[in-house]
């Protein structure tokens, strides 16, 4: 670890059920002339345009779509847009030699006791809201391999190498530091030797399980580190690689001879990619790829995650790579059974059932938000075409939303106070369910179609908007360290907020006749909410100043214009 410190401290000094699942663009894409430049939107009479283009790039809405969903190209020009937190540096700095090779990367391991509290930190933290490793496997590898000879470590799978520098880099991310630079620069040190291992085993020419495992913790690390557009063309890769090794397929179709323990960790992971690309595009605005599987979301049953078939071997040792050329399917490894487990290393009956309902539920609400909301918002398209067809839409995550255990749906915070001393993980994924469904729900409210009659609720919307930006405020209140750390969570925070200011500000004036429906608490509450958000963005320790600053002073100028 303190050659890792030394080279980084250098480098600081220097710079749907049994079906396939395709979803298509909306049917009626607006087409425009080539000949015609973009169009811009009509400013509001509040001036609301002149807050959203600070807010964002220039708009590129067409004129069917709603203002109230922020519809704009974060990526519309060459120079970086900090609000999206976009780096304006290669994300993974390069302290490689060209002859190193895995050695090199094997050589600045931390400690084991190091790695030990960063594993053990990656799975308080980050594997509830994204639980697709299987804990007991990985920990089987994990021991074995820190068990190894220097030289025996310089011949292990450099993706097994890799997903443990992702792990230890978003362990770092969540871990008390004397200062934010000195967190940042080691967690990027490790991401930096993750990548490198990556290279070693040449991760764009073949792939496997742990390669997609590593790729996927990268991105998130990578969005949490100020890189959210790195992260967004980084992703782009290791979905092109999770369709490569066919995860978007039913495994009981590709893979039918594929132990149980395989087969549902190939849903798993799919999942987690289908997962990261709907709900990160829906949030930059562009379109979404994961759009075509035929993996049925209730086939992630109980029943397949507590079977022991295919625990008797390790998991990770014998991936499945898409390469017939592998050393691995030439000649295949001897197979090597499960070392007696560890207490930590056992995931009890009652989370893992939990753990597959939360999946489950992010699953199906996923499957709504691509097809109803991240492709129409990537063309700049109005979301519904009719005011029945908005009805019936809102109505389809309502229902879904019922559909949803006890545990992911409680909304008041005492409770959840309560429950995050005792069940901290289930608090975590109601928290993370909680802020994508409102917000999706908010969207939905807001939009408008003005061609077809269709108006924005302004109540409705407020109403899910304090629910999606009171669930970043209940993070921050029982884990803050958390919430000060996950991009996403805090970029849907201020959306939010942002749309409750340009909600508030389209209500009438006190004197006009219309004044009366603003005396429902929800306005005053909502409005509460964006000074709340000011005085916890103030708090922010880390991330980029200028980026906080920026959204800070937009929010600022949106409040000023509220009606409340």
């Amino acid at each position: 670890m303190q050659v890792a410190n030394l080279i980084a401290s250098a480098d600081r000094n220097n710079v749907t059920k049994n079906k396939r699942r395709v979803t298509a663009p909306p049917s009626k894409i607006r087409k425009t002339s080539t000949s015609s430049g973009a169009v811009s939107p009509i400013p509001a009479d509040n001036g609301w345009a002149t807050i959203e283009n600070r807010a964002h790039r220039k708009s590129m809405s067409s004129n069917g779509s709603s203002p109230f969903l922020l519809s704009n190209m974060p990526f519309s020009t060459s120079s970086p847009s900090n609000v999206f937190g976009v780096g304006q540096t290669h994300p993974f700095s390069n302290y490689w030699t060209c002859q190193g090779g895995l050695p090199e990367v094997i050589s600045v391991l931390p400690s084991k006791e190091q790695a030990d509290i960063l594993i053990a930190r990656y799975f308080e933290v980050v594997d509830p809201v994204y639980p697709f490793l299987h804990r007991r496997s990985f920990y089987a590898d994990y021991e074995r391999f820190w068990a190894l000879s220097p030289e025996e470590k310089g011949a292990s799978d450099a993706s097994f190498i890799a997903l443990h520098y992702a792990m230890y880099a978003l362990g770092t991310q969540f871990m008390q530091f004397p200062s934010y630079a000195e967190r940042s620069s080691s967690a990027e040190f490790y991401c930096s030797a993750a990548n490198q291992a990556l290279r070693v085993y040449s991760y764009l020419n073949r792939t496997s399980m742990r390669a997609i495992q590593a790729m996927l913790l990268m991105a998130y690390f990578l969005m949490n580190d100020n890189h959210a557009s790195d992260a967004y063309a980084w992703a782009g890769i290791h979905l092109r690689q999770a369709y490569a090794m066919r995860l978007h397929r039913d495994p009981d179709i590709v893979v039918p001879e594929a132990s149980v323990l395989e087969k549902q960790q190939r849903r798993k992971l799919w999942q987690a990619v289908f997962f990261q690309d709907t709900f990160l595009t829906v949030l930059l605005k562009l379109p979404p790829t994961a759009t075509h599987s035929d993996v049925p979301a209730d086939s992630l049953t109980d029943e397949n995650e507590l079977s022991l078939d295919g625990l008797d071997t390790c998991l990770g040792t014998h991936s499945r790579v898409e390469n017939l050329m592998s050393i691995n399917v030439i000649a295949p490894q001897q197979h090597v059974p499960l070392a007696p487990p560890q207490p930590h290393h056992i995931v009890d009956t009652e989370t893992m059932k939990s753990d597959v309902a939360f999946i489950r539920c992010m699953w199906h609400l996923g499957n709504l938000v691509q097809e109803n909301l991240s492709s129409p918002c990537s063309l700049s398209l109005p979301l519904t075409n009719s005011p029945r067809h908005k009805d019936s839409l809102i109505a389809s995550f309502r229902r879904l939303y019922k559909t949803f255990p006890p545990f992911l749906t409680m909304l008041d915070y005492s409770a959840l106070q309560q429950q995050s001393t005792v069940h901290p993980r289930a608090v975590r994924q109601n928290l993370f369910l909680t802020s994508n469904y409102f917000h999706c729900l908010m969207l939905l409210h807001a939009s408008e179609n003005e061609s077809a009659g269709v108006s924005a609720n302004v109540k409705a919307a407020l109403e899910a908007a304090h629910e999606a930006v009171w669930a970043f405020f209940k993070l921050w209140g029982l884990f803050e360290t958390e919430a000060g750390v996950w991009w996403v969570f805090q970029h849907r925070a201020f959306e939010e907020s942002l749309l409750i200011a340009h909600l508030l500000a389209t209500l009438p004036q006190d004197d006009g006749p219309a004044a009366a429906p603003k005396s429902d608490p929800i306005f005053a509450k909502c409005k509460d909410d964006i000074a709340r958000m000011m005085d916890i963005m103030d708090r922010y320790s880390g991330g980029s100043l200028e980026m906080h600053k920026t959204r800070k002073d937009v929010l600022v100028e949106a409040f000023a214009k509220t009606n409340i």
